[in-house]
């Protein structure tokens, strides 16, 4: 019987399908929010939740605290997305601001709405998951740039706020992840630098465990050999 819940949004993507088969694999509950039809079997327990919506977040968050056996310890943010936009003086401000709310607002409303389960838990982990471009920019993507420094800032805002509370808060900087997603959009690069999901998972399920308890506010790249 599992002892401790992970909360893990984007739990089924390309980088969230393996972040989720590695915590199921560690023996975590594993509570998932998916849009909408939420997958047949599996180990992970499924709860279908718009994570933009403020009183769907709660909801589903407290699907993932309900077990008195298992107590949420772990919140792992992936939900984020990516848009060329073109340079700033091309970009409408719509498309600005919806990389903020596709990146930053599902972060800040599942960790505000999970931090005071984990509080009550006697402590835990959030990890964020921002990109490399949030410190080394590219032209482009001034919104989705914008929206993963916000990420990292918001995660460091979080490790300082609850570090007295036993709640740590960690945040992952991915290069170009190698999902069939991307191998698609990108049939000519160099794929074999690309990093592997696997082995970003093995990375945030680290930063969520007893192992790395000394470890809080940390911005850890995750760039394979990009």
């Amino acid at each position: 019987m599992s002892d401790r819940t992970a909360l893990i949004t984007g739990g089924t993507g390309g980088l969230g399908g393996a972040v989720t088969a590695a915590f199921v694999a560690a023996g975590w509950r594993t509570v998932v929010p998916v849009r909408k039809d939420p997958p047949a079997g599996g180990d992970a327990v499924y709860v279908t939740a718009d994570l933009t919506d403020p009183a769907a977040v709660q909801a589903a968050v407290a699907t993932a605290a309900g077990d008195p056996a298992a107590p949420l310890r772990a919140v792992v943010n992936l939900v984020g997305g990516y848009a060329q936009s073109g340079l700033v003086h091309e970009t409408p401000i719509e498309k600005f601001e919806r990389m903020l709310a596709l990146n930053l607002r599902p972060t800040y409303l599942v960790t505000q709405a999970a931090l005071p389960h984990l509080v009550d838990a006697g402590g835990g982990a959030v990890v964020c998951v921002s990109s490399r471009a949030a410190v080394s920019p590219f032209p482009g993507a001034a919104g989705y740039v914008t929206a993963k420094a916000a990420v990292l800032a918001f995660a460091s805002a979080v490790a300082v706020e609850y570090k007295a509370r036993g709640v740590r808060c960690n945040t992952v900087l991915p290069s170009v992840i190698a999902t069939p997603a991307n191998r698609a959009a990108q049939p000519d690069a160099d794929q074999s630098r690309w990093v592997d999901p696997a082995d970003i998972a093995t990375v945030i399920r680290f930063l969520a465990g007893e192992e790395s308890a000394p470890t809080s506010g940390a911005a850890v790249p995750v760039y394979g050999r990009a």
